[in-house]
């Protein structure tokens, strides 16, 4: 399947194929979608929502999914998106506090789901300095080692 940008470069693990992004990697497509901002084109997620792009989603209700991100960045790495698009969360207006829990909520159940009892980090990419390269809010949930702090 395939996912909006990739990076094209990056380490590999051995024991996994698929490329890692690298911080150069983040920047650039980070770059490339805020030029691409406010256009009226579907998003990658509205194609994983309305199954015309494929996806390994592990939970879906009426407000949203959870699928896995094709270029893992942890051991278990999934996003949660709202099936209503907000672009970024900067723009989240205050009657989306339902929907904003429920998706912390949803990021709980299946962090639990996954084996998660460690620990897990939520992200929450926003804007061209935050890295986001898709403008259609989505938490990354990142598990299954420990993090590292600062992040990058």
């Amino acid at each position: 399947p395939q996912r909006g940008p990739m990076c094209s470069a990056g380490s590999r693990r051995r024991r996994r194929t698929r490329q890692l992004c690298t911080g150069r990697d983040e920047v650039r497509l980070a770059e490339e979608a805020s030029k691409k901002y406010g256009s009226p084109a579907p998003t990658i997620f509205s194609k994983v929502i309305d199954k015309s792009i494929p996806a390994d989603i592990i939970y879906e209700d009426e407000k949203c999914l959870a699928f896995r991100d094709i270029s893992p960045q942890a051991p278990v790495h999934f996003l949660v998106i709202p099936k209503v698009p907000i672009p970024r969360i900067s723009e989240a207006k205050d009657d989306d506090a339902e929907l904003l829990g429920h998706l912390l909520i949803v990021a709980k159940n299946v962090a639990k789901q996954e084996s998660l009892s460690e620990g897990y980090r939520v992200v929450i990419n926003d804007g061209k300095h935050g890295a986001q390269s898709v403008y259609h809010l989505h938490l990354h949930i990142l598990g299954g080692r420990q993090m590292t702090w600062p992040p990058g």
